[in-house]
């Protein structure tokens, strides 16, 4: 139960006492008593963890931001603290306090072992470490602290030590090498005289840490510096069954139910994403004023209001997302999807950089060619074509006809036009992006247009050769469906052609569409507009739609 201060009809202040309601969690840890929730310790292998600890083994957890590592982390100290699997004295602690110190290895020091401090005395009412971290650091100083309040902390205590080192890829430079080289030294001298078992928690494996150590001025691989890791797990994303299991919760507390469709967009629209689940229902239920009518069902129309309400307010967790496309590693695995590029663009790291995007969470864990969820597809290309979206000349209105219908023709006839007279100066605006302008350019327009009235949804993935986009607009009571799709000519005119209009209308027929257009995209500097720019219908055959090739 919790108090609230409420005001009496006097004015005066009178303190009401009521059930405490549960909300979807978008804000640190989770909290059983405040947050729907599936239990942390069923979103991992506990049998494989707990014989990982048992066993003395140090090891990475790994997962994107806002998956659900820390309240795994936590769900586990409490465990193995309970005696529950074991007689073990565990702590966490957060070295994230340790990066505004940067390379200043002897501030940084300081500011760990006064979290481990911290931790050990919230968690076991153990004061060792506190008294162990002025002398060790006057003793050994940064390079050797941890190592001597780790030692001297296991050996104060017959039960093994367990540690468990959240965002500990936040470190930096010689930092990261520093603490990563002194946990090492100490692994020959576990469990009696060093921590048990380690437990190292980041966004990335630590083999892909290429940490630049400015005193030796060389780049120093995370596998090399800690060479004694067992295994790497990761945390994965929510499945079908628990994304319904958490909206089933709030059913449960509140009596509020989620349509059929509901449901399906829910899991759809974010794969399974933990924060993303937990904030699109957030806003559909709690922030929005037709939502926090109990006796309301929740429909797929919500959820998609829902969706837009997030990316135009650049949430956070979204806002961290688009800040990683400036990346180059980054960049280089996004831009060939952007452009439909085929395999044969590869470059001699792109493995290495897929699966630091991968690891970011960017892409889908089980296919690393695609975006990981619909909504992450949606936010990429339009945080890159925010401001073009704000300057294009385009408005709704212009291509609506009187019965409330897109003309989608009239659409592309007239950013066909566009094109040619504004492209070379509006690429040039996509920075690091410019080999995707046109295909950035053409969203940016089509958002532009259909945003008041529809949606556009999208895909890409490395070496489909393709993007294509599908424009959902809803008409006289039913959605109507529009699929362009875009390529660049690469080997001939014709063949491009031959091969789009298949691929356009293999996506009609899963889509549902009704229509169907190629763009053509020209790259040439020796072919003029005339040549690049036409407009062609090719004819239905065996039942199968026309389509409409627009060259550019």
């Amino acid at each position: 139960m919790r108090r609230y201060a409420a005001a009496s009809s006097t004015g005066a202040l009178r303190v009401a006492t009521m059930e405490a309601m549960k909300e979807f969690n978008t804000e640190g840890p989770v909290r059983p008593d405040e947050h729907y929730l599936i239990p942390p310790l069923e979103r991992i292998d506990l049998d494989e963890v707990l014989g990982l600890v048992r066993s003395g083994k140090y090891f990475a957890l790994h997962a994107p931001r806002q998956t659900g590592k820390t309240s795994a982390l936590l769900a586990l100290r409490d465990l193995l603290n309970s005696g529950a699997a074991g007689d073990y004295r565990c702590v966490y602690a957060n070295f994230e306090v340790g990066q505004a110190a940067r390379e200043d290895t002897a501030r940084a020091l300081r500011a760990l072992l006064s979290q481990l401090a911290a931790r050990a005395e919230m968690t076991l009412a153990d004061e060792t470490p506190g008294r162990l971290r002025n002398a060790a650091l006057a003793d050994a100083g940064p390079d050797g602290a941890l190592f001597e309040v780790l030692s001297r902390w296991a050996r104060a205590d017959p039960r093994p030590l367990v540690l468990l080192i959240d965002e500990i890829d936040t470190l930096v430079g010689d930092t990261l090498l520093s603490v990563l080289r002194q946990l090492r030294a100490g692994y020959d001298e576990r469990p009696g005289r060093f921590p048990h078992s380690v437990i190292l928690c980041g966004v990335r494996d630590v083999r892909d840490y290429r940490v630049h150590s400015t005193a030796r001025n060389a780049l120093v691989l995370g596998g090399s510096a800690f060479n004694i890791k067992s295994k790497s797990l990761r945390l994965g994303d929510f499945t079908e069954s628990e994304t319904r299991a958490l909206l089933a919760q709030h059913t449960v507390e509140t009596g509020q139910a989620f349509a059929p469709t509901a449901l399906e967009a829910i899991w759809t629209r974010t794969a399974g994403q933990p924060w993303l689940v937990n904030a699109l229902c957030r806003e559909a239920c709690f922030e929005s004023r037709a939502g926090r009518d109990r006796s309301r069902t929740i429909t797929e129309r919500d959820i998609l209001d829902a969706q837009e309400r997030l990316i135009l307010a650049r949430v956070t967790h979204l806002d961290n997302l688009a800040d990683k496309l400036r990346e180059e590693r980054v960049r280089r695995v996004v831009l060939p999807m952007l452009t439909g590029a085929a395999d044969r663009d590869r470059y001699a790291d792109r493995d290495r950089d897929v699966e630091y995007v991968r690891d970011l969470g960017l892409l889908a864990q089980h296919d690393a060619k695609r975006i990981a969820n619909p909504i992450y597809a949606e936010v990429i290309p339009r945080e890159l074509t925010w401001v073009a979206q704000d300057d294009v000349e385009a408005e709704e209105g212009w291509f609506v006809d009187t019965g409330g219908g897109l003309n989608v023709d009239r659409l592309l006839a007239a950013f066909q036009q566009f094109f040619r007279e504004h492209s070379e100066h509006w690429t040039q605006r996509f920075d690091r992006y410019q080999e995707a302008g046109p295909q950035l350019l053409l969203q940016a327009y089509l958002q532009k247009v259909v945003n008041g009235g529809g949606r556009i949804e999208r895909e890409y993935a490395l070496g489909r050769g393709r993007v294509d986009l599908l424009i959902v607009w809803p008409h006289a009571g039913c959605t109507r469906r529009f699929v362009v799709e875009c390529k660049v000519r690469r080997d001939g005119l014709e063949r491009t052609v031959r091969e789009g209009v298949e691929q356009t209308r293999g996506y009609m027929d899963r889509c549902g569409a009704e229509a169907g257009h190629l763009i053509v995209f020209d790259r040439s500097e020796t072919r003029t507009w005339e040549e690049k720019i036409f407009r062609r219908e090719t004819p239905a055959q065996d039942g199968a739609a026309p389509v409409t090739v627009w060259g550019m």
